[in-house]
């Protein structure tokens, strides 16, 4: 077969025109390159995206950490997208550590509790003493004075 160009055929064919069988056709290698980065980099950039409120929480409780992750990856499997937003709202959210403050308080009203323990055991070997007198006053009587309880207190 002879390499000759048809009669009625332009002398130059566009770049975009196959070439040939036997030689390469390079438009199609390079949209072909193209479709394979482009597809890397959107995916790159769908995953930073789908991970962004983890990394958003990573920096909050445990707990919450947790609580965003989880979601993420349900709305990864399901493909319902209210659960990325939630997760996304989540950890834009810092929730008040309640902990430590609960703790320091059962941990202070423990130590009172032993306190006043202590001073229960001394109160009862010490209110077989007698009481001093309550001093009056000129025009009060003694039933307006009230009476002292087993632990002192007026």
């Amino acid at each position: 077969m002879s390499e000759q160009l048809h009669p009625l055929a332009p002398h130059h064919l566009p770049f975009y025109l196959a070439p040939p069988a036997s030689e390469t056709d390079v438009l199609m290698v390079a949209m072909g390159i193209f479709l394979v980065v482009t597809v890397l980099y959107v995916g790159n950039l769908y995953w930073r995206l789908h991970s962004l409120p983890e990394r958003m929480a990573h920096k909050s409780e445990k707990l919450q950490f947790e609580i965003v992750a989880i979601l993420g990856l349900i709305s990864l499997f399901t493909h319902i997208h209210a659960f990325w937003v939630a997760g996304l709202l989540l950890a834009l959210i810092d929730i008040p550590d309640f902990g430590t403050p609960l703790r320091s308080i059962a941990g202070s009203v423990e130590k009172i509790a032993d306190a006043s323990e202590a001073n229960a055991t001394t109160d009862e070997t010490t209110s077989d003493k007698a009481e001093p007198p309550i001093a009056k006053e000129p025009g009060v009587k003694e039933t307006d004075i009230p009476k002292r309880e087993a632990h002192g207190h007026v």
